[in-house]
């Protein structure tokens, strides 16, 4: 499949799952919480409110080289959406992508989707396991503290 199709595809559209698609175009589906999207609302107004200049998105789509990933949550600045505006999915990643772990993800899942958004531009993605223990990475590795956001709490 191609990601218009799974925007585009009716039966997709209110199941209760994070669907992305691998790069042979298969789908992955994988259930959310309530307390997934707990934290997933908090980080957005966090983000929000400390990076007042550019926008936040959840379920943020990016093409990858490993097919369409979508990030928890997403800082884009105004250059950002000036350049790429809305494009469905991204081509470059936005600066700050953020992966909310669930359960159901393996440790090897998330540190490809990490190497994935740093390959596709991201200056920062945001590896969070509750909202007490966030990693943070950058194309030099593990940082201890965000260089875009000068306190997440």
């Amino acid at each position: 499949m191609e990601w218009s199709e799974v925007i585009d595809n009716p039966i997709l559209r209110d199941l209760p799952f994070k669907i992305e698609l691998n790069k042979f175009g298969k789908l992955l589906m994988s259930p959310a919480s309530n307390h997934h999207a707990s934290i997933q609302g908090r980080l957005a107004a966090i983000l929000f409110n400390k990076l007042p200049e550019g926008e936040v998105l959840t379920e943020c789509s990016i093409e990858t080289s490993d097919g369409v990933k979508v990030a928890g949550v997403a800082w884009l600045s105004n250059d950002f959406i000036n350049e790429f505006s809305y494009t469905t999915p991204y081509p470059k990643a936005p600066e700050i992508c953020v992966e909310i772990v669930s359960p159901s993800n393996s440790k090897i899942e998330i540190s490809t989707k990490v190497d994935l958004y740093l390959a596709k531009g991201a200056h920062e993605v945001w590896v969070v396991y509750d909202l007490n223990k966030i990693n943070i990475y950058s194309n030099i590795g593990k940082i201890d503290n965000s260089k875009i956001v000068s306190s997440i709490n």
